[in-house]
């Protein structure tokens, strides 16, 4: 059972690097086990198809992030420094890919949302639930922000989540396409114009 599971990671790590690198569409499965150094005939043990595939990478994906995510939107802190929080992860996960790698990978979710939104039904399913669990995530500090009077009272704090979610991945893309982290060092500052952060709050979580 452990060799079993040890190839099925070894084929998950692998199509996980390639896809980020090189997109979905691009790869072949041969190419994947090889990578993986695994039998070709390993991987339709684990899964039916590369879409299949694809599913579960996004899924194991967003495990590890949802963790973050709950973690730095979860704490003690006040509501509008756990979104600053959020966006300062979110720009070092880029900038570590980049030492890394060379270049600024991008989101896994919006690289694949972009590329095969229109191709693969399933996928595009599961992506729109992902956003959507972010967005809920992001909503909940919002609420919380609006309550203690940190944000302004006719902010809807759905649609602004939704709108932090969009600026994310807006400023991911930009990073990527210029192969530059700090595009997303605005993130924090259109937080606070979106939120219509009053003033004596802006100085005090600026400063925290």
């Amino acid at each position: 059972m452990g060799r079993t599971s040890d190839a099925k990671n070894k084929i998950l790590d692998a199509a996980a690097a390639l896809i980020e690198q090189r997109g979905y569409t691009a790869l072949g499965v041969a190419e994947i086990c090889a990578a993986a150094g695994v039998p070709k005939g390993s991987f339709y043990y684990f899964f039916e198809s590369k879409q299949a595939l694809a599913r579960t990478v996004i899924d194991e994906h967003w495990v590890t992030q949802r963790r973050q995510w709950e973690q730095l939107l979860g704490s003690e802190r006040d509501p509008l420094q756990r979104l600053r929080d959020l966006f300062e992860a979110t720009e070092e996960v880029q900038r570590v890919g980049q030492q890394k790698a060379g270049v600024v990978a991008g989101c896994l979710f919006g690289n694949l949302a972009l590329e095969l939104s229109n191709q693969a039904e399933e996928i595009r399913g599961r992506l729109q639930e992902i956003f959507e669990e972010q967005i809920s995530l992001i909503e909940q500090v919002v609420v919380e922000a609006k309550e203690r009077g940190l944000a302004g009272p006719g902010v809807d704090s759905r649609e602004a989540a939704r709108s932090i979610v969009a600026q994310i991945e807006g400023r991911v893309l930009l990073a990527k396409l210029l192969n530059d982290p700090s595009q997303l060092e605005t993130l924090w500052r259109n937080c606070l114009d979106l939120l219509q952060v009053p003033a004596e709050a802006r100085t005090t979580t600026t400063t925290g």
